[in-house]
Parts: C-alpha cells; structure tokens; sequence
C-alpha cells in the first residue's frame, strides 16, 4: 500500500513539490532540503527528508540565530500546511519510513526510552500516525511515545486508513 499510495501521490504533487522547491531556492536560498537523522525500524538510523523552513542566519559570532529568529513567513506557512514534509514521500519509497507510524523522534531521545517505549522501533516509523492525530506537537514527547505505543497494540490496514483520513482533515483544516 505504501509503495503504490506514494508513487501515485509523488506524481500527482510533482508539479507542487518542484513549485515548493523553486520558492524555498528563491526565498532561503540552498540547500532547498533539511536532512536530519533519525532512529527507524529495529533503532536503525537514516535521514528523514524535509522542505528546509529556515534561513542560515547567524550571529556576528557566526552563531546560527534561534530557530524563532530563523523562521520566516514562508517557512511558517510551509509548515502550517505540511507542505514541509512532502520530500519525506522520498523516505517511504525508499523503505525508510511508512505512511502511517510512530512519528521518528530525535536520535538523543534512544537512551532515555524503557523497554515498554523502545518498541515503538519494532515497525518503521511513519510520516503521520496516531501522535500527530491527537495533539502532534502540543503533546510532551512521553505522551507521543504513550499513543505511539497505543498505536503499535491497535494496528492494522483500517486503523492506518483511519489515521490517513483524520491526517488529511487535519492538514486542510490547518489544525495543530
């Protein structure tokens, strides 16, 4: 389902990710991609991809300004609708992430997880799951790891298809 569902939506947004692409060269300059890594299936580590939302800016120091200063108008609304993480479609055809799944936290949160949480790496991670429908980042990082682990007792294909339409309504509706 994700290999067919991704390549059918890639070449459906090509026109708007190639658009996106050419703003954000225009407006934040290169590079036009945020690559960031993250922990995936088994804790394995890969790149998740991102259209970049932030300049370069720094300080007379060469210190990069704060993630707040950096954000531009534009950045807020690529984020805002989620446009932002159109380039991680790359990541599901790649086999890296799935279109539903635990959202892949920071590489530093490993460490830190019990054994209950560390299972939340026993599936690949997803662009949008159970977190992101229930409060994405309004939610501490222990609560998405709590419906992360919710998710993982309760998944199947429809459960998935759910989370996918509740993802849709929240993008269109901007909410969170």
């Amino acid at each position: 389902f994700d290999l067919v569902a991704t390549s059918l939506g890639l070449l459906l947004l090509l026109p708007v990710i190639t658009l996106i692409a050419l703003m954000v060269k225009r407006k934040l300059e290169s590079p036009i991609f945020f690559k960031q890594s993250r922990p995936g299936l088994n804790g394995k580590i890969f790149d998740i991809l991102k259209f970049r939302t932030m300049t370069n800016e720094c300080d007379k120091d060469g210190v990069l300004l704060s993630d707040k200063a950096r954000l531009t108008g534009f950045g807020k609304f690529l984020r805002s609708t989620s446009f932002d993480e159109l380039p991680g479609l790359w990541n599901v055809l790649k086999g890296d992430v799935s279109l539903v799944g635990p959202r892949p936290l920071l590489v530093e949160y490993l460490p830190l997880y019990n054994t209950q949480q560390k299972a939340r790496h026993n599936i690949r991670p997803g662009i949008t799951g159970w977190a992101q429908v229930n409060g994405r980042d309004e939610l501490s990082i222990p609560d998405k790891v709590a419906l992360d682990v919710e998710y993982l007792n309760r998944r199947s294909f429809w459960f998935d298809m759910k989370i996918l339409c509740m993802t849709f309504l929240k993008i269109v509706r901007r909410d969170g």
